[in-house]
């Protein structure tokens, strides 16, 4: 590696196409989850597919958790590259199946193998990250793609409604699938000799958070002597097949007359007994360090996503706000996280990991609050919007940097495991979240009382969050806790944290 390289940044070579190809699979896979929101009442009227609407949103997510596990373990095995490769495929086939459905069945068939896909490609770009980047970047890759997310939140729904009335809604589908090839393409120089994770401890190799981590004469994708090869985990993805459907089971459950509820507190049992063996030991207890961490990333998508849904319901319902009006709380929310991102990444090792998220939990607690208490006492719908800006800039100070822990606290044979890991937590704590908030505002006769449980709901969350937020920290003496100190991170931590 040149001089050049170890002070280059992820714009510069020879990270700049890895970079642009990475955030672009990513822009893609949200632009995609964005726009079928806006196109699926289009969809569901076109192909009579009423009955099916839910399973449509529900059904991706369930196949994504899949898709998660079996990428983190096809990692950890043989690297990143061909889980990559795999993932990027089946999330363009299903949206080749997506935008060519002539039948709601078939429409939601693709939206099952675009989830896989999608989940798995999630997983495979964090280890890439791992692989391609030094631990100093990891910090600013990650806010790329949280920008990368964010971006599609604010002009997705817009440019998909534009395309359906303009041409038709199954270009919404087929579109993405041009750009999905170019931008894997950019990432192929970068994977080459990215195959299998060196082991610092037995062969001499660099661990993954040093600077020639993911070079092909560190990372040769030889087997070395001494070094164990990771085991294919079929029980694992066994327990994420049961996840999956128990999510997906919680999410219809309110369709039950009768009996949803007990349909409801068996799914979600059975989530949380599934999800034990896919985290870490300790996660569902908040044991500090990696643990919390992956459990942080979860409840703080529960609460912020579960509110986040019901705020242009809310400023529809209650103040006749225009749909379009509505979403504008959204989009600012939106900016706000790109933005904090974006500072978070500047500042790196001079915001401490730990602080940026005690800061996040805070303001994301502080946000769904003002919106549970304008909700209470009627106030102007500015002090709503103004205040779910905050949540957003609370994710973006700790989505980055919760991802950079969890890197930066896994060995380089784990680094698949806990990915996935923290992806599953990540959509499992919005999922569960999205359908307990469906049950209690379903369940409530009022409107107004509709809103306010929700957000009594998700503030209790919120807390639960501010709780957890300082045991992210451990207390090993495992040097800086600073972002891009991932060496200091590494393996006292990680010995004993796989279930």
């Amino acid at each position: 590696m040149t001089s050049h390289d170890a002070t280059a940044g992820i714009l510069q070579r020879p990270y700049l196409l890895a970079t642009a190809g990475a955030c672009a699979l990513v822009f893609l896979a949200a632009f995609e989850s964005m726009a079928v929101t806006t196109i699926m009442p289009l969809v569901s009227r076109d192909l009579d597919g009423a009955g099916l609407y839910a399973l449509a949103f529900a059904g991706p997510l369930a196949t994504g958790v899949i898709g998660m596990v079996a990428a983190g373990n096809w990692a950890d095995r043989r690297g990143p590259a061909a889980p990559l490769y795999a993932s990027v495929a089946l999330f363009a086939a299903g949206l080749l199946i997506a935008g060519t459905a002539v039948s709601m069945p078939m429409l939601v068939a693709g939206r099952l193998v675009q989830g896989l896909g999608g989940g798995a490609m999630t997983v495979a770009l964090y280890v890439v990250i791992a692989r391609v980047y030094p631990a100093r970047l990891h910090a600013r890759v990650f806010a790329a793609f949280s920008a990368s997310w964010v971006i599609p939140s604010m002009i997705g729904p817009f440019a998909a409604g534009v395309v359906a009335e303009l041409s038709s809604w199954h270009w919404v589908f087929l579109g993405v699938v041009g750009l999905v090839v170019p931008a894997l393409a950019m990432i192929l120089p970068a994977m080459r000799g990215v195959r299998s994770a060196p082991d610092a401890r037995k062969t001499g190799s660099p661990d993954a958070g040093s600077p020639d981590a993911g070079f092909p004469e560190v990372a040769s994708g030889e087997a070395k002597p001494g070094r164990a090869v990771v085991p294919w985990a079929f029980g694992r993805m066994g327990w994420a097949a049961l996840a999956a459907l128990a999510v997906l089971g919680l999410n219809l459950s309110g369709q039950v007359p009768g009996v949803g509820w007990v349909i409801a507190a068996v799914a979600l049992v059975t989530a949380m007994l599934a999800v034990r063996p896919l985290v870490p030991r300790g996660t569902l207890g908040a044991r500090r360090g990696l643990p919390s961490v992956i459990l942080m990333r979860g409840v703080a998508s529960a609460a912020f996503f579960g509110t986040e849904v019901y705020v242009p319901y809310l400023l529809t319902e209650r103040y006749s706000f225009a749909p379009a009006f509505a979403g504008l709380a959204l989009t600012g929310s939106a900016i706000a996280w790109a933005a904090a991102s974006a500072v978070q990444g500047r500042m790196g090792s001079r915001l401490g990991n730990a602080l940026a998220v005690k800061i996040g939990s805070a303001l994301v607690l502080g946000s769904v609050v003002i919106v549970l208490v304008t909700t209470v006492f009627s106030w102007s719908a500015a002090v709503a919007i103004a205040g779910w800006l905050f949540a957003g800039a609370g994710m973006g100070l700790m989505y980055p940097r919760l991802s950079v822990m969890t890197l930066a606290l896994s060995k380089p044979e784990d680094q698949g495991f806990n990915s996935s890991a923290m992806s599953i937590s990540d959509s499992l704590g919005g999922a569960l979240s999205l359908a307990v908030t469906g049950l209690v505002f379903s369940a409530l006769t009022t409107t107004e009382g509709s809103f306010a449980g929700v957000f009594v709901l998700t503030s209790a969350i919120a807390v639960v969050g501010l709780i957890i937020a300082p045991r992210v920290a451990s207390r090993r003496p495992l040097g800086a806790e600073r972002a891009g100190d991932a060496e200091a991170h590494s393996a006292a931590e990680a010995d004993d944290v796989r279930a």
